[in-house]
C-alpha cells in the first residue's frame, strides 16, 4: 500500500471517530520550556489602545487604535477553528486574527471572532477569503504591518486573556463574548527548543523534516502530494515574496507574490484536506499535502510544530534600510526553494485579480521544478526564544497580575 493510500485511510478513519476540536496542545510554559517573546494588549472599545510589551507586561508601547469594537461572536468560523480550543489564538495573518472562543457541535464549527486591519473597513470587492464584519474588532493599522506580520504577530495557539479591573489577567473561557470596554491581552511565547528550519522534499512521500541550531534533525512526516503550482489566495496581495502569509490549524500559506499582488501556495495537513471544502486540494497544483509519522496524530490539525505555537507572519518592508538591518532579516521567517541548483529565493509570479478570469497555465506549473521547500526561522535575538523572558501563562491563568511574570 502506497504511503498516499495509507495516510488517506488512517485520516478517514480518525474523522469518522468524531469531529470534537482538539484538546490544547503543549503544558504550562515552566514544564514546555516555553518563553515569551512579546504580548499585545488591546481595548475594545471607539478609540481604545492598542499596545505591545517586550518585557512581560512592565512598559507598554502604543502602536495603534481601535476603529471600531465588537460585541459578538461567530458562531460558524472558518473549518479549522474548531482545531484549536478556547481562549488561544486560532488564525494569525497578514490580515486578520481570529481568537478562539468555543465549539459550535451543531455547525461542527468552532466559535470565533477577530481583529482586522484598517483595510477591512471596506474590504477589496473581490476579496475571498474568510471575513465576519460583525464580529471583529476593526484597527487603525494596516495590513501587513505590526500586529498584523509586521514583528508583532502572535502564533496560532497563543493565549488570549482578559484583563480584569485590578489588572488581573483571567483566560478567555469557553462561550466568551467581547463586551465594549473589555481589554484582552495576547501573551505571544515561543517553545524552548525553537528549530531553524522546517523541510519539506517536494515530492510523493518526500520527507518533512525540522531542524536545529545543534545539527539536529527531527522526522515529523511525509509530503503526500507535492506542490506544483500557485493559486490566488486573497491575503497574498498583503505579504510579500517568500514570506509566511498566514497560520492556522490546518495551514501555512506562503506568499510568492511581491505586496499588492496575488499569488500563493499553501502547505495543509491531510486531516484538513479531507474537509468537505478542501476537495480542491487533490486535483489543483496549489496546495502541498502533507502527513505525520505513524506514531503521531492521523490527522496532525493544530498540532506542533507546523499548525500550532511555531509560524507565525513576521516581516517588514523597511528592514533592509534600518541600522539593525541584519538582526532584523535574521529574525524574520523566509521560505526558499531548491529549483536544482541550491537554495533560492523564490521567484515573483503575480496573478491578475480577477477570480473570474481562469488562472494560466503556467500557474498550474509555477513549482514544478521545485524539488524541495524550506521555511527559515528566526535566528537572532530579537525572535529567538532562548534570549526571551521566561514565562508560564499557565501561573497567569491562575491570575497573576499584569506585568508580573
Amino acid at each position: 500500500m502506497s504511503k498516499v493510500v495509507l495516510f488517506i485511510a488512517i485520516a478517514a478513519a480518525a474523522t469518522a471517530l468524531g469531529s470534537a476540536p482538539a484538546p490544547a496542545a503543549g503544558a504550562c510554559a515552566d514544564a514546555g520550556g516555553r518563553r515569551e517573546i512579546f504580548r499585545i494588549r488591546l481595548v475594545n472599545d471607539y478609540g481604545g489602545e492598542v499596545s505591545v510589551s517586550r518585557d512581560a507586561g512592565r512598559s507598554w508601547q502604543a502602536v495603534g487604535r481601535v476603529l471600531r469594537y465588537t460585541t459578538e461572536v461567530n458562531r460558524r468560523g472558518f473549518t479549522a477553528s474548531k482545531w484549536v480550543p478556547p481562549g488561544r489564538v486560532a488564525a494569525a495573518a497578514v490580515n486578520a486574527i481570529h481568537v478562539s472562543a468555543g465549539y459550535n457541535p451543531e455547525e461542527d464549527r468552532g466559535v470565533i471572532f477577530s481583529v482586522l486591519p484598517r483595510e477591512f473597513l471596506a474590504p477589496p470587492a473581490d476579496y475571498q477569503s474568510f471575513l465576519s464584519p460583525d464580529s471583529s474588532i476593526y484597527t487603525d493599522l494596516a495590513a501587513g504591518e505590526r500586529i498584523f506580520g509586521g514583528g508583532e504577530a502572535p502564533l496560532v495557539g497563543s493565549s488570549v486573556f482578559l484583563e480584569e479591573g485590578d489588572g488581573w489577567l483571567s483566560p478567555v473561557a469557553d462561550g466568551y463574548v467581547p463586551a465594549r470596554g473589555d481589554a484582552l491581552v495576547i501573551v505571544v511565547a515561543l517553545p524552548g527548543r525553537y528549530p531553524i528550519a522546517a523541510s519539506f522534499e517536494n515530492a510523493e512521500g518526500g520527507a518533512v523534516t525540522l531542524q536545529y541550531a545543534d545539527g539536529s534533525q527531527r522526522l515529523l512526516g511525509w509530503v503526500i502530494r507535492p506542490a506544483h503550482g500557485i493559486g490566488r489566495f486573497a491575503g497574498s496581495r498583503y505579504a510579500a515574496m517568500g514570506r509566511i502569509r498566514a497560520g492556522h490549524a490546518g495551514v501555512v500559506d506562503v506568499s510568492t507574490s511581491p505586496v499588492g499582488f496575488l499569488g500563493a501556495f499553501q502547505i495543509i495537513p491531510v486531516g484538513h484536506a479531507l474537509s468537505p471544502e478542501m476537495g480542491a486540494a487533490w486535483s489543483l497544483t496549489q496546495w502541498m499535502i502533507v502527513g505525520p509519522v505513524a506514531e503521531d496524530s492521523p490527522l496532525w490539525e493544530g498540532l506542533m510544530p507546523l499548525f500550532y505555537e511555531h509560524i507565525r507572519p513576521d516581516y517588514r518592508a523597511g528592514d533592509l534600510r534600518a541600522p539593525d538591518w541584519k538582526e532584523r532579516l535574521l529574525s524574520r521567517f523566509l521560505v526558499e526553494a531548491d529549483f536544482g541548483c541550491g537554495w533560492r529565493p523564490l521567484w515573483a509570479p503575480r496573478l491578475a485579480p480577477d477570480a473570474t478570469v481562469p488562472l494560466p497555465d503556467w500557474a498550474h506549473h509555477a513549482l514544478d521544478e521545485a524539488r524541495r521547500i524550506r521555511i527559515l526561522f528566526p535566528v537572532s535575538a530579537r525572535g529567538d526564544p532562548r534570549e526571551a523572558s521566561t514565562l508560564c501563562p499557565g501561573a497567569q491563568e491562575q491570575g497573576a497580575r499584569r506585568g508580573r511574570p
